[in-house]
């Protein structure tokens, strides 16, 4: 099979607006959380979250500001800067083959806040002042369409949906495309915009979100004892893949391999993990196998760690059970406590930090992590990053879980690195 390699970055996340401010914020234990000020928020039961701060109408067209749900709004600017990152022409025209071309994002939810005004228009205006552009606004395939269509896609354009797994399986499924021949580049990642009273209201009536409202920065905190819930969180990450061979023709710069991926499913509860973990670890084994790698190989391990009481628990019981009792050489970190959860979003940022943690070779904090459940027996970079070892061949997995049962593991390498 070809190697896989990743040669272009993007991203807008609550701890900022490209991909050097949120590394900085990731490594250096920044929160991105933050108060919703909007009056809309002052009455909900929670009023925080992590939000993007972007001025989109200074990112796109008039149009597309018009046309475009947040979420398509915020999936192409981050793709935008994620094929110029890999020197490439943000354009129908570009310097790559349209058929050897594909577009993949993933999205949880999709135009939902599209869906939401839209009603609300017809509701108090009339039907004859709905937006002729709700459908294209409100599907969830809008966003890989959107991309696809700005840089002319035509060997596939495809979402996958899965909760909160569905950017890593979107990456899966463009590994899956580039091994197969399908296509030779793939622009690719996820994208989510639900900072909304609906969805807010929504999670919270299920228990599944933290109540922290009095201290918003200190809410998300995977494995502590004190953590309450998940904290809701928007933005978009995408990533250019592309075969190595087609990369080194071009002279594209290198960050980095994705080596593998694993989907497993539950099968158990439509939103509680299974607590044997057994699905879990078969998604992070087969990502193992598939990249030709050992538990013992492994450096790393970007958790999915959203803060809730059941889910942390179940991931580090999955963890140990892929290392067995040798766990010393993995260092287990959980970034969503510094971004929120960006639920279908949240697998390409997480792999967007495990590409550079590699590369950086530092693994980012869980910052709020300071009563660790206990019997845990994972090592954790609590509070401060950890310096992975300074030479040789590192690998980590990436993982992503989701409501429905939805299991995806993603195995990535320092493989040819060449920035």
């Amino acid at each position: 099979m070809s190697t896989i390699v990743v040669t272009g970055l993007g991203a807008l996340t609550p701890l900022g607006n490209d991909v050097a401010s949120t590394w900085e914020g990731l490594r250096n234990g920044r929160s991105g959380i933050s108060t919703i000020e909007q009056e809309w928020a002052a009455d909900l039961p929670v009023r925080f979250a992590g939000q993007v701060d972007v001025d989109v109408d200074s990112q796109l067209s008039r149009v597309e500001v018009r046309h475009l749900d947040r979420s398509s709004q915020l999936a192409v600017i981050a793709a935008r800067q994620a094929w110029e990152d890999a020197g490439l022409t943000f354009a129908p025209e570009n310097e790559t083959d349209p058929d050897r071309l594909a577009s993949v994002v993933g999205t949880g939810i999709g135009g939902l806040q599209s869906t939401i005004s839209q009603w609300e228009v017809m509701r108090t205006k009339g039907t004859r002042r709905v937006s002729p552009f709700t459908v294209p606004m409100l599907m969830s395939n809008a966003p890989a369409a959107n991309v696809g269509l700005r840089i002319g896609a035509r060997a596939g354009v495809h979402t996958t949906v899965s909760a909160c797994a569905s950017s890593n399986e979107a990456l899966s499924l463009a590994l899956d495309m580039l091994r197969a021949g399908r296509a030779d580049i793939a622009l690719t990642g996820g994208t989510e915009a639900l900072i909304h009273p609906l969805p807010i209201v929504s999670f919270a009536q299920m228990q599944a979100l933290s109540k922290r409202n009095d201290e918003p920065q200190r809410a998300s905190r995977p494995w502590d004892k004190g953590r309450d819930g998940f904290v809701m969180g928007e933005g978009a990450v995408m990533l250019v893949l592309e075969t190595l061979d087609h990369a080194q023709q071009r002279g594209a710069t290198i960050y980095g391999t994705l080596a593998g991926s694993g989907i497993s499913a539950d099968s158990y509860d439509m939103v509680k993990p299974d607590p044997s973990g057994q699905g879990q670890s078969s998604a992070m084994r087969k990502a193992l196998s598939d990249a030709g790698l050992a538990p013992a190989d492994i450096n790393h391990i970007n958790a999915h760690a959203t803060s809730t009481p059941a889910g942390d628990t179940t991931e580090a019981h999955s963890i140990r059970g892929l290392l067995g009792e040798d766990t010393d050489h993995v260092v287990v970190t959980g970034t969503k406590s510094m971004t929120g959860h960006l639920l279908g979003a949240a697998g390409a940022l997480e792999t967007l930090a495990t590409v550079m943690a590699l590369r950086d070779r530092i693994v980012p904090p869980t910052i709020n992590l300071d009563d660790p459940e206990d019997d845990l027996r994972v090592t954790i970079a609590a509070n401060e990053a950890v310096e992975l070892p300074a030479q040789g061949r590192l690998a980590a997995l990436n993982n992503s879980f989701g409501f429905g049962g939805h299991n995806v593991a993603l195995a990535l390498t320092n493989d040819h690195i060449t920035r």
